[in-house]
């Protein structure tokens, strides 16, 4: 599915990628872990192409995507949920939800009563501007508006942070479902230990721009944390 080999990448001559290389295979859940700082959503932006290279590549499904526009790697089935959500808070959410399909050329038919099921409360909130949801309302939003452009790869970052345990709960629950299904790949950066364990099949963890530690989710054990996750 994605293959991510060697890559590298730098700000103002200092690097922040060094050699960074792992995989999300067909229908798993991976989730890139590590402290504040050590250049996950760095990683993330890179495959999306927001970051340029300045080494390394990119496959997805086999293709190689290192040098592709962010549009162009949208249409080819990258679904992209960044920190923060970039939700449009002056649009309803169903305007919000309609945007992210017209963006990849898509006529929406079942597809929303596909993302209320998995989002009830945006069925119910679907007239209200964007901007008065809760943070954790909004975070369902994103998640719904990249589903909505049909991904074959699904990239979420840190999708927990300053939410309600009772979202967390329920986002933890549509991500298994979506997975249950087999018809995406999802890469999640993810600092809460639970939610990440609970989910990811493999699990790679990041220090100083590197990879540090990988392994199954099996293999998350507490000498692992508290070696390169522990503050």
């Amino acid at each position: 599915m994605l293959k991510v080999e060697q890559i590298s990448v730098s700000y103002d001559g200092s690097r922040i990628l060094r050699d960074v290389s792992f995989e999300v295979p067909a229908q798993q859940l991976v989730c890139l872990m590590g402290r504040n700082g050590v250049g996950k959503s760095t990683a993330l932006r890179s495959i999306v192409g927001l970051l340029k290279l300045g080494s390394g590549s990119i496959r997805l499904d086999g293709q190689e995507i290192t040098s592709l526009a962010p549009p162009d790697r949208a249409r080819l089935g990258i679904g992209y949920v960044p920190q923060g959500r970039d939700i449009f808070p002056n649009l309803t959410v169903l305007e919000n939800l309609r945007i992210g399909a017209v963006a990849r050329g898509r006529k929406l038919n079942g597809e929303l009563d596909r993302v209320f099921q998995l989002f009830p409360v945006l069925k119910e909130m679907r007239q209200r501007k964007g901007g008065v949801l809760s943070g954790g309302q909004q975070q369902q939003l994103a998640m719904a508006r990249a589903l909505l452009t049909g991904p074959k790869l699904l990239i979420l970052d840190e999708p927990t942070e300053g939410i309600q345990p009772s979202i967390i709960d329920e986002i933890e629950q549509t991500l298994r479902t979506i997975r249950s299904e087999g018809q995406m790949s999802i890469l999640l950066v993810e600092q809460y230990l639970d939610f990440a364990r609970a989910l990811a099949d493999r699990f790679y963890i990041m220090d100083r721009g590197a990879i540090a530690a990988s392994g199954g989710v099996q293999d998350l054990n507490d000498e692992v944390i508290r070696k390169h996750l522990t503050v």
